[in-house]
């Protein structure tokens, strides 16, 4: 059940994360991915700086897209350079 989770909120997380800083998506394959990364990025990165957004599904989207943003935003200047 926990993977199916990771699924669906990578997949809205990731598509978020694409309308952000894209404007679009990356279709569903990629959001998930962009997504899970996210969360990953985000389950580091936020507590070092004190931030924390409760529990449950919606905090756990809101982390992950959080994350996928940086990710995405992080990608963007690396194929500027």
């Amino acid at each position: 059940m926990g993977v199916i989770v990771w699924l669906i909120v990578g997949a809205i997380a990731g598509w978020l994360a694409g309308l952000i800083v894209k404007g679009g998506g990356f279709g569903l394959i990629g959001n998930i991915i962009i997504g899970i990364i996210g969360a990953i990025v985000a389950g580091w990165l936020l507590p070092l700086f004190g931030v924390l957004i409760g529990g449950g599904f919606f905090a756990q989207v809101i982390n992950a897209a959080i994350g996928a943003i940086i990710v995405l935003l992080v990608v963007s200047f690396i194929k500027r350079a």
